[in-house]
């Protein structure tokens, strides 16, 4: 590697400078653009060595931080390098890869200017569910999808994203649901979205069953919009929780975006019952290597949401297993796979109310209401109420309950909190409810509102949030906090757990 330092370092320097005179075409060759991953790739790894000295951060989250970032670009790499892309994809891809050669990214100083003015810098992205509608009928499902026509409008879903990449050079979107194809209003849907913002990059989470040939040539055209298509497990566990024949619907649908050129990923929901299939070295190959998916997301099943249960949620010893399985396949396949739940060292702890670094995110739904998290149902503001007494989603953001709950991970955070459990509603169920006390947010639901009332729900989650703090507690102090000059430059070994393959 030394060897290769100036050699990396003269690309970094030429690419860029080229491309400050040349343009996004120069990154459309494929050439150019696997020297610009290697060189990222170099430059990250080289970074985890000066971390050592220069950064706060414990050793072990320099060291999460850095697989996931590697990971990341060989999921790039791959992606470009193996797979057929349509020229929309790769117009966008060229961009994305332009732009993170760029060390000050643009909007830093208005940036800069809110956390002056506000104590902290406005969220990384924002997570919207424009519509409620939904063509399937999932067990569990968090959000309570079903059929209604519940949903906000297309002038306020797009004033909401305007004000975003505006206000806050904010340039990355999630869109879930409901069925994100199922919205329309006005005319419009989140395509079209797509289409207006085209220098923004979206990520829709969606069960996949909407996206015929049209909506595959239309992404590909796009190239800013990519679908994450939601799968339980093998066939008989996927079609148990989403419906007959929805496995096969989604192996076609996954065919199809292949041949149209779409970059696409997965996102997988854990249960008590399906940990180890979904994380499966046969089932991570189906995904990966057959289904040609680019990335994954995993989310716990959390007890909200429709028909709550404690007993789908895995248990603490499933879920520390997850959590060195996860890392085990980033590092050894360079995949990228982030679970939700358990890669909190890799973001800097819970990502909720925007995060009281700028890293987090606020999410709003169909009826208008903002809430810190997907899985925090309880909301202080509405926009559609904030649009019409003429204020901004900067003056929602700032709301007192977002800013509670920032400053409780601020405090966690210098109290030299656990970063393995960093989860406000999953982890510290009792310093939630002790936040929604003080400021009275509304639940989002009559769900959200019988688990406020449900004592034996939250006794269930204080006893979760004590048996993973026990069980982690020693991998928190022994692994991440482990002295800088241990491995110095190089990533550690994960530490083997002391425990039956899930403690199922």
């Amino acid at each position: 590697m030394k060897n290769e330092s100036p050699h990396q370092e003269r690309i970094i320097a030429t690419t860029t400078g080229l491309i400050s005179h040349v343009g996004v075409p120069l990154v459309r060759l494929r050439p150019v653009r696997r020297a610009i991953v290697r060189a990222l790739a170099w430059r990250t790894n080289h970074n985890l060595k000066r971390s050592r000295v220069r950064s706060e951060l414990p050793p072990g989250v320099q060291d999460d931080r850095a697989v996931m970032g590697l990971a990341l670009l060989r999921s790039i790499e791959r992606a470009l390098g193996e797979r057929h892309l349509s020229p929309g994809t790769l117009d966008f891809a060229s961009r994305l890869l332009a732009y993170a050669l760029v060390i000050n990214k643009p909007g830093e100083k208005a940036r800069q200017e809110i956390k002056a003015e506000k104590g902290s810098r406005p969220p990384a992205f924002l997570v919207i569910s424009p519509g409620k509608a939904c063509n399937l009928h999932c067990v569990g499902c968090y959000a309570d999808s079903d059929k209604t026509g519940e949903k906000i409008s297309w002038s306020t879903l797009d004033r909401i994203v305007t004000e975003a990449e505006r206000d806050w050079a904010r340039t990355f979107f999630v869109i879930s649901g409901g069925e994100p194809l199922a919205y329309r209003s006005e005319g419009k849907g989140i395509l079209d979205l797509a289409q207006k913002h085209y220098r923004s990059f979206m990520l829709f989470y969606t069960n996949g069953t909407l996206i015929d040939d049209e909506v595959a040539d239309r992404l590909a055209r796009l190239g800013n919009l990519t679908p994450a298509i939601s799968v339980e497990g093998w066939r008989e566990t996927t079609d148990a929780r989403r419906g007959d024949g929805i496995f096969d619907q989604v192996l076609a649908t996954m065919q199809r975006l292949r041949q149209a050129g779409v970059l696409f990923g997965v996102s997988l929901t854990a249960t008590r019952h399906n940990v180890e299939e979904i994380l499966s070295e046969d089932f991570i190959d189906f995904l990966f290597n057959q289904q040609q998916a680019s990335y994954g997301w995993i989310f716990h099943y959390m007890p909200i949401g429709r028909s709550y249960t404690l007993e789908l949620m895995p248990t603490p010893e499933q879920r520390l297993w997850m959590w060195r399985r996860t890392w085990e396949i980033i590092r050894q396949r360079q995949i990228f796979l982030a679970d939700f739940w358990n890669h909190g060292t890799a973001v800097l702890g819970c990502l909720s109310a925007g995060n009281h670094e700028g890293k987090g995110y606020l999410y709003i739904n169909w009826k208008g209401s903002v809430s810190p998290c997907v899985f925090v149902p309880y909301s202080p503001v509405n926009i559609n109420q904030v649009y019409a007494n003429g204020e901004t989603l900067t003056d929602a953001w700032s709301d007192t309950f977002f800013g509670g709950i920032r400053r409780w991970q601020e405090s966690y955070q210098k109290k030299d909190g656990n970063w393995m459990a960093p989860c406000i509603i999953r982890d510290h169920h009792a310093d939630l409810r002790q936040l929604i006390a003080q400021y009275e947010p509304d639940p989002d639901d009559e769900s959200a509102r019988q688990a406020l009332l449900d004592s034996d729900y939250a006794r269930g989650m204080d006893a979760y949030d004590q048996a993973y703090q026990a069980l982690t507690q020693d991998i928190w102090q022994d692994y991440y906090l482990r002295k800088a000059d241990v491995y110095d430059g190089h990533v550690m070994p994960l530490p083997e757990l002391p425990l039956k393959e899930s403690g199922s």
